[in-house]
């Protein structure tokens, strides 16, 4: 019963809930995640809100659909990223380079202000970076590293082979690791 585990680990029962519980559940649950990974591809807040309001109607419409062989997250991600990739190539797109604080600053209360200033200014740069990668690079180090999902979670979204993205995986760290040298 893998399924049910992952399901429940959702906090999510579609079972019990009426369609617009569930969906309503859904956004309570992943909106803001939704809109930051949109975000991520689109590089507009405005845009990113806009979709992440289409990924839900999409989750309400096609609530059916969903079989129940996956998590919740993983199924609304895969909804995310291809509803995203499709603006991109719809020739709408619109290049607006703005950097994304990406997840919550971490900064301790023992680090001094100049300390703080210094981790913002790093983690800023590393943020221009990682947006700057070819998207099959930038879409696999963000959905690991920021939406911390694992490489089998990353291959049921993107729908590609786990060797795949272990492979886009070490060479987006690599171009990384050489463009942070680079900038130094």
């Amino acid at each position: 019963m893998k399924i049910n585990r992952e399901f429940h680990n959702d906090g999510i029962d579609s079972h019990s809930l009426s369609q617009e519980e569930w969906v309503v559940q859904i956004m309570d649950e992943y909106q803001d995640k939704v809109i930051r990974l949109a975000y991520t591809y689109v590089k507009d807040r405005k845009l990113a809100e806009d979709l992440a309001q289409e990924v839900f109607v999409k989750c309400y419409i096609h609530k059916d659909n969903f079989r129940y062989d996956s998590s919740v997250k993983t199924w609304v991600y895969a909804i995310t990223v291809n509803l995203c990739k499709d603006y991109l190539r719809s020739g709408w797109k619109k290049y607006i380079h703005v950097i994304d604080q990406f997840g919550k600053s971490r900064a301790s209360s023992v680090l001094t202000p100049e300390l703080s200033i210094v981790q913002k200014s790093e983690h800023e740069a590393l943020a221009e970076h990682v947006l700057k990668l070819p998207l099959k690079y930038r879409e696999v180090i963000l959905l690991f590293y920021y939406k911390e999902l694992t490489v089998c979670e990353i291959s049921e979204i993107l729908n590609k082979k786990e060797t795949t993205i272990r492979t886009l995986l070490q060479r987006g760290r690599e171009m990384l690791r050489r463009k942070m040298e680079k900038s130094r």
